[in-house]
């Protein structure tokens, strides 16, 4: 089967006396969908942050693309990487957080075209041609001009989905991606990650929303006080799970 796009290794990160996540291995394919499910405080949240180098782990070890990320092994010993190799790893990822995160000052295309031209240094004319064809993408063709604040919840989301491919990321990580949406408006941003899922892309998201996880997800992680408590097949998982806890999960979510 090859390299995994994602390995994790024994995961572990703890704040003060908090485990946030004690002891977490999985392994992504390319191409795969994976959504992960859990209460509040299960350390879901804090394991996307980790996998984007956004929260220091305290041992274990992330590959992505086969690379190992926020280190280097000489012989037996690790080093941290520095702040400049961090970020050029963080290229590989794209996230999308809860809340949207856009530049309020930037239009929507210049939002999208701020890290092409920017950081990755690609032509100006390129990044707005593919901007605009991003926008189309997710159905907001004609808000390139508007600024975040005369935009929808739901629209500022696929905005901050479309600034995240425009990077051009192997991996993308949705935190409870609908969480900050009026009800109405759920439905066109998971419309946005169904089709990118059938496109390819290569997705962990964390989420609530079961019916996506059912319809859309290759697998369903559980988690449960940092730990994975159960994992596979998304109707495996979503309707005939074999852990207690799960089962109580989904019959407080379900009810």
């Amino acid at each position: 089967m090859g390299v995994p796009l994602v390995s994790i290794k024994d995961l572990r990160k703890s704040f003060g006396a908090f485990e946030a996540l004690a002891g977490v291995s999985m392994d992504v394919t390319a191409g795969e969908v994976l959504c992960i499910i859990g209460a509040s405080g299960s350390g879901k949240t804090t394991l996307l942050r980790c996998i984007n180098q956004l929260v220091e782990f305290d041992s274990g070890a992330i590959f992505i693309d086969g690379e190992l990320i926020g280190y280097r092994r000489v012989k037996d010993r690790l080093y941290p990487l520095t702040e400049r190799d961090i970020a050029r790893q963080r290229l590989k990822t794209g996230m999308v957080f809860q809340r949207f995160n856009l530049f309020p000052h930037m239009t929507a295309l210049e939002n999208l075209i701020e890290g092409p031209v920017q950081v990755l240094r690609r032509d100006r004319d390129e990044a707005l041609r593919e901007a605009c064809e991003l926008l189309a993408r997710v159905g907001l063709r004609g808000k390139a001009d508007s600024f975040p604040a005369d935009l929808s919840g739901g629209q500022q989301q696929r905005v901050a989905i479309a600034r995240a491919l425009a990077m051009r990321p192997k991996l993308m990580l949705f935190d409870e991606p609908t969480s900050a949406l009026d009800p109405e408006l759920v439905g066109e941003v998971l419309a946005v990650m169904k089709e990118l899922a059938q496109s390819g892309m290569t997705m962990i998201v964390v989420t609530h929303e079961l019916g996506f996880a059912r319809e859309v997800a290759n697998r369903v992680v559980f988690m449960d006080h940092g730990l994975i408590v159960e994992a596979g097949p998304a109707a495996e998982i979503l309707n005939s799970p074999r852990e207690a806890r799960t089962q109580a999960f989904l019959a407080a979510v379900l009810a």
